[in-house]
């Protein structure tokens, strides 16, 4: 049975049991999707006394304790109390709806004369089109998927590899277009050692002189191939944490 999202005077159809999940897992080792030298995933056991939070150990329970970074190990969304030194600036309290009509755009980036890999606004701005001819509506989420897509993207160590990034106008363009939320599979907006400039954050929240206090950007996210580009709509799932960034799970549904 399909179910119906309004959008702009637009009802869209879509199947509740077809979800497409775009999130990489969180494990323990080394073996996942790391970045900004993060320690990887860890999961320990609970021992209290006579206690011990494993099944496979004896324990009646397994009871474990998570240590994790948002920011550097898997998929993870963020505010803008990412770059803010507000207290009240935490994820749990901008993000306050979850579903929004999306569009998956593929974009290959460009190689620079410093050889760094760019994703450059020329290229979006050619896919940031309007839903329907004429109706100047766009959606309010990108998601970026970047080519060549390997599947390496599920593994790879970023860090101390100058990761791709977006050019600074592209985050601006969004911005202006009023593209609330932002999801790509690369580790970040911006360049991986820039001095603590993050221009492609600051332009994308317009911190600090107009703060988007409802925009995310959520990085580190996979797009198999065989989902193809076009309108879906996302459901963005995060943890209630009081903090500027949480692990998230982002899942798609075609819209027809």
């Amino acid at each position: 049975m399909l179910a119906t999202y309004p959008y702009h005077g637009h009802t869209f159809s879509f199947d509740p049991a077809a979800p497409l999940d775009i999130s990489l897992p969180l494990g323990p080792g080394k073996n996942q999707v790391n970045c900004f030298w993060a320690e990887p995933v860890e999961f320990d056991v609970i021992r209290v006394g006579n206690f011990v939070g494993s099944v496979a150990e004896g324990g009646s329970t397994n009871y474990k304790r998570v240590h994790v970074t948002p920011h550097g190990n898997g998929t993870h969304t963020e505010c803008y109390g990412h770059i803010s030194p507000d207290p009240e600036a935490t994820l749990n309290r901008c993000l306050r709806r979850f579903l929004f009509v999306a569009k998956l755009i593929s974009v290959e980036p460009r190689q620079q004369t410093n050889r760094d890999q760019v994703v450059m606004l020329a290229d979006m701005e050619r896919e940031l089109r309007p839903l329907w001819p004429d109706s100047g509506v766009l959606p309010e989420a990108i998601v970026l998927r970047t080519l060549p897509n390997h599947k390496a993207k599920r593994t790879r160590q970023y860090s101390g590899t100058n990761p791709t990034y977006l050019e600074p106008e592209l985050a601006k363009y969004l911005a202006d277009n009023h593209i609330e939320h932002l999801l790509l599979d690369l580790p970040s907006v911006d360049r991986e050692e820039d001095a603590g400039a993050l221009l492609a954050h600051h332009a994308f929240w317009q911190y600090p002189e107009h703060i988007r206090q409802t925009a995310t950007i959520t990085e580190l996210i996979f797009v198999p191939d065989e989902i193809e580009d076009g309108i879906y709509l996302l459901n963005l799932q995060v943890t209630s944490l009081e903090l500027d960034a949480s692990p998230s799970k982002p899942v798609l549904y075609k819209l027809v």
